[in-house]
């Protein structure tokens, strides 16, 4: 076990509260730890959201200790009611379990299953909760707390108010009794979450110490907020996703690449395995040279490649200063896909007229001839970055990417794909 762990966790800004801070940084020092986090399956994919507890697996792995990424199987069934404004959709058995497996199989993107020393481990909640009687959870789990102290955990009272239905409110027993079932397969004793979690985590412990006798440990993070008061995770009110089907790794890189520089070193420690000393020595450089923005530029190039791959980065920062100088016919078809997801797409059909004054208007870039004739003969339109002001112009194979894409751009910014 690496001694320094604890407080590099600490520097690095990753503890937000522990439920005994010295016994816990004993143990870790001591000792190879079982530890876990949770992750309910409310889509077919994690999101940044998830990113931070997901590293911190990865990180307690790399220093000797054993993860156990927990697939809520069961509890995804229910729906966690912390600090949320509303309840959950309730889904179907067989969509979260099909969301389940594609969460485990992410997963194992970024924690190690094979080791040789301390392999992680996958569990699925659903194994032990599927299976238990009501009567026998009430009896074995219930009778160990009282309302009073289930009602006075944060995340329930937030939602006393507006109303929380008893499914959700039962959510920390659940909880709690997955630290115990794990602690009785694999011996684990730390939970992690988000600072959202603490009242489920200090339910799981409580468990644990009446029916183990059993000193278990708590730790969170902190919540994640951006300078400029935007939620984290999200870009253009659109979640920010780990599968590349859903968020393409050019749209992954853009959003770090945006960091505001308020947040860029912060994130750099949360989100980058750099050590402290690599990260000092490019905030130096960011202080000295923001306009260069080497703390952003650093960052993007770490979590994409850490979530990604390197062959997807070296990818997206080819689409990136490919629309940055203009210089679009370098791309391939894929790229162009990615570059350009979102932009208004106008599918050519076999009788459609190739004249650029006739596709303007086909492609609803501009809505009159007589606006197409103006903009092409003043330079505004550009056909895979290259301006063309001929009004007799013809689109023609070479245009075609791949043989199926062309890019035209109207001004400076405004971009319109046209498929063949």
């Amino acid at each position: 076990m690496q001694s320094g762990f604890f407080q590099e966790l600490k520097d690095r800004g990753l503890i937000h509260q522990t439920t005994d801070e010295v016994a816990l940084e004993k143990q870790l020092n001591d000792e190879s730890v079982k530890l876990y986090v949770g992750f309910d399956p409310t889509a077919d994919s994690l999101h940044i959201g998830h990113l931070l507890p997901v590293l911190m697996l990865r990180r307690f792995q790399q220093n000797g200790h054993v993860p156990i990424a927990l697939v809520g199987g069961g509890t995804g069934m229910i729906g966690d009611p912390s600090f949320k404004d509303q309840e959950r959709q309730l889904n179907t058995l067989d969509t979260v379990k099909n969301w389940s497996e594609s969460i485990k199989n992410q997963l194992s993107r970024f924690i190690d299953f094979d080791d040789a020393q301390n392999p992680a481990i996958i569990a699925n909640n659903y194994d032990w909760l599927g299976s238990t009687l009501l009567i026998d959870f009430l009896r074995d789990v219930g009778k160990n707390f009282t309302i009073n102290y289930m009602m006075s955990k944060e995340s329930v009272k937030r939602r006393i108010e507006s109303g929380i239905s008893y499914t959700e409110f039962a959510y920390q027993l659940l909880q709690a009794y997955d630290f115990v079932k794990l602690y009785e397969a694999h011996g684990c004793l730390l939970q992690l979450g988000g600072s959202d979690q603490w009242g489920n985590i200090t339910s799981g412990i409580e468990l644990l110490r009446r029916e183990k006798e059993v000193q278990g440990f708590g730790l969170t993070m902190p919540l994640i907020t951006k300078a400029d008061g935007t939620k984290f995770g999200k870009t253009e009110g659109n979640a920010v996703w780990l599968d590349a089907t859903k968020t393409t790794p050019y749209e992954f890189y853009q959003f770090w690449i945006n960091t505001d520089d308020r947040d860029a070193i912060k994130f750099l420690k949360y989100f980058t395995f750099l050590s402290l000393d690599e990260i000092a020595a490019i905030e130096a450089e960011f202080i000295a040279a923001p306009e260069k923005r080497v703390a952003q530029k650093a960052l993007a190039q770490e979590v994409t490649t850490l979530v990604h791959g390197s062959e997807a980065y070296e990818q997206a920062l080819r689409i990136s200063e490919a629309l940055f100088s203009g210089e679009i016919k370098g791309l391939s078809g894929e790229e162009i896909k990615q570059g350009f997801k979102g932009v208004p797409t106008y599918t050519f059909q076999a009788d459609d007229s190739l004249n650029l004054v006739e596709v303007l208007i086909s492609a609803k870039v501009v809505t009159s001839k007589r606006q197409a004739r103006e903009d092409i003969q003043n330079g505004a339109i550009y056909i895979n970055g290259e301006r063309v002001q001929d009004l007799t112009y013809e689109i023609s194979d070479s245009d075609k990417i791949d043989g199926h894409s062309t890019v035209i751009r109207r001004g400076k910014k405004k971009y319109y794909l046209l498929q063949f």
